[in-house]
């Protein structure tokens, strides 16, 4: 069956205003529109970093028991989080990293590697990590 959405566990979650902590969520797959749309917002236009932002409160449906998820939820996480759900973003619509499946040729032990791909979408700026 094809998959549209997957759940995740955010490192450290989101809090909200009553100090109550989100951290698992859904991520659905993005459509055209997540990409293009939020090009014409002025934040964007003002500041091209904020297209992250709303193309992640576009895509997660769900975190936590928030009853909505906004540009504004996305600002309040903690940039550790931002960064995993970019990678999430990334891997899930193919822009990321993919697997490859592959026989071991001593123990013929079906195996599942993952390699990055070149190059992202340029809706997905990435970010510096100080993971490696």
């Amino acid at each position: 069956m094809f998959r549209t959405e997957y759940e995740f566990t955010l490192p450290m979650g989101y809090v909200d205003s009553e100090g109550n902590l989100h951290r698992e969520g859904v991520m659905r797959l993005a459509t055209g529109a997540d990409e293009i749309l939020p090009l014409k917002d002025p934040r964007v236009q003002n500041n091209p970093a904020y297209l992250i932002l709303i193309l992640l409160s576009r895509v997660v449906t769900r975190l936590g028991s928030l009853d909505m998820i906004t540009p504004q939820v996305i600002e309040g996480l903690f940039a550790g989080d931002i960064s995993y759900l970019q990678d999430l973003y990334n891997r899930i619509n193919g822009n990321g990293t993919r697997s490859l499946k592959f026989l071991c040729p001593h123990c013929q032990q079906a195996l599942e590697v993952e390699i990055d791909q070149p190059g992202e979408l340029s809706a997905t700026p990435s970010t510096v990590s100080t993971r490696r």
